[in-house]
């Protein structure tokens, strides 16, 4: 294998049984909460996608070739494994929906410090998230 080659798993050993089943789980629930995340604003699709390849990719070659493959996540797998890309349709959808759900923790005033915490924390991943390169145009 060259340096080159964007396969994750082609540069680690095969991991034993129990291990390969608990990524193999971990991917599937990131996988469903990736989901969810597509209707559920604050919920962090992207995140959760790329947690369920790095699983997949270390546990299940099948489900990991079906997550690269896929209409809609397989674009986000891509590009973070070609160089840490993130679209700019990606970075507009992740910061607004962050924007929302501060505006959600201050309006149901759960307490001052853990909306201007929680806040903080959306705000550092959004910076973050905005110094990820663009893929290149195509």
């Amino acid at each position: 294998m060259n340096d080159s080659d964007p396969k994750p798993s082609a540069h680690h050993r095969p991991l034993p049984l129990p291990a390969r089943l608990l990524l193999l789980a971990l991917a599937g629930v990131c996988i469903g909460l990736g989901v969810v995340g597509v209707f559920v604003p604050g919920l962090p699709t992207t995140v959760f996608i790329l947690i369920a390849g790095w699983a997949a990719a270390r546990s299940s070659p099948r489900l990991s070739a079906w997550l690269e493959s896929h209409r809609i996540f397989g674009a986000v797998l891509r590009d973070w494994r070609a160089g840490g890309y993130v679209s700019r349709r990606a970075k507009w959808t992740a910061t607004i929906a962050m924007a929302v759900c501060a505006v959600i923790l201050f309006l149901s005033e759960p307490g001052p410090w853990l909306a201007e915490s929680v806040t903080l924390l959306l705000v550092c991943v959004a910076i973050w998230l905005w110094y990820r390169p663009e893929p290149p145009a195509a």
